[in-house]
């Protein structure tokens, strides 16, 4: 069957298909999304323009559609960082034992395992130790191998790459990393090298990350994760809007009009904008970051469910700090004479004469 949202805008409906079975009934309690709307295709089972309710169930397919250019970079980005495991990651763990390890990684809903290696290793004997030499070698070869398979040491956002485990273990296995990263000239594992933290836990076992994530080495090296980057740069903002107004703008309006202007060095933009009822409006703001990033700024979407977006709310939403100084009763006066300006040139294209004073 189709749906479509009663309170969506002309324009922008988005409809869903899905199973008629999987209308509303009584089912075993899961977790589920209740949709309700206007039937605006009629089949055998819903007639036309009647309301009608689904439940959109986990492991259910479910098909969402939107006219054509109705998917905007926001919306494609929030689908693919949920959908992609460990998009978004800003942690990477391994967490070793003796002859095990588990490659993990940490983003902001989720932890992402995305192997267990096990290599048993033979004990280390006072008259044969070559056999727990070789089995040894044997796990740091394959621990490494799947090292470059699954962790994206290279990419930006990543922010650490922890090496946890009980004993001694981690040395061992940054070290191997290390050592093999300049055997193979591996150039960008070796420019990450500063990104890896070796951390002490109590167990070998996934469940010890809660330790890794309240550890000092980890705190001090998360500094600058998305939350608290946007924490300091709206700090950043409001100091700025103390010492150099002419910096700071805040405002729809005022941003917009800095945006025209190539002067966004930062923007700092809610959430809850992108959620707004008004179809002309959301293709506005998503219209203003894709500006902002393809002239080099940087954008960060605040979350409103923290408080750091709860506080960019309290200033409409929507705020940005320049690159350079502009004067906002200036712009706003060079714009008034720019939309007089274009208002003669129709006129006299119209053949409309301006008034003349005697």
């Amino acid at each position: 069957m189709t749906w479509s949202p009663s309170t969506a805008a002309a324009g922008d409906a988005t409809s869903t298909t899905n199973d008629p079975s999987a209308s509303s009934s009584a089912r075993d309690a899961t977790a589920s999304l209740q949709i309700a709307g206007r039937v605006t295709s009629e089949n055998q089972h819903v007639k036309m323009g009647a309301f009608h309710t689904l439940d959109l169930e986990a492991n259910r397919d479910v098909r969402i559609e939107k006219e054509e250019g109705g998917w905007d970079s926001i919306a494609l980005g929030r689908v693919e960082e949920s959908c992609v495991p460990g998009r978004g990651a800003e942690v990477a763990a391994i967490v070793c034992g003796e002859g095990s390890a588990t490659f993990c990684l940490l983003s902001q809903h989720m932890t992402v395992v995305l192997q267990r290696l096990e290599v048993p290793i033979p004990r280390k004997l006072a008259t044969n130790s070559s056999a727990h030499e070789k089995g040894l070698t044997r796990f740091y070869s394959s621990l490494y191998a799947s090292f470059l398979r699954h962790i994206p040491y290279s990419t930006p956002t990543l922010r650490a790459i922890v090496i946890a485990s009980p004993g001694w273990v981690r040395d061992g296995v940054f070290d191997y990393i290390m050592a093999e990263a300049s055997r193979t000239s591996n150039k960008p594992l070796l420019a990450a090298r500063n990104k890896f933290v070796k951390v002490h836990i109590t167990s070998p076992h996934v469940h010890s990350l809660v330790e890794v994530l309240k550890s000092p080495e980890i705190v001090a090296q998360l500094k600058e994760t998305k939350f608290a980057r946007e924490g300091i740069m709206l700090d950043k903002f409001h100091k700025m809007l103390a010492s150099d107004e002419m910096r700071a703008w805040y405002g729809p309006d005022h941003v917009m009009l800095a945006g025209d202007r190539g002067a966004i060095g930062t923007l700092l933009i809610s959430d809850d904008l992108f959620r707004s009822s008004d179809p002309t409006l959301r293709k506005k703001y998503v219209a203003l970051v894709e500006e902002v990033q393809q002239k080099g700024g940087e954008v960060l979407i605040f979350s409103s469910m923290h408080e750091s977006g709860q506080q960019l709310n309290q200033l409409t939403g929507i705020a940005a700090i320049l690159t350079f100084p502009l004067d906002v009763e200036v712009v706003e006066a060079e714009e008034r004479e720019a939309k007089e300006e274009e208002e003669r040139k129709k006129k006299l294209e119209n053949g409309e004469d301006d008034p003349v004073e005697d």
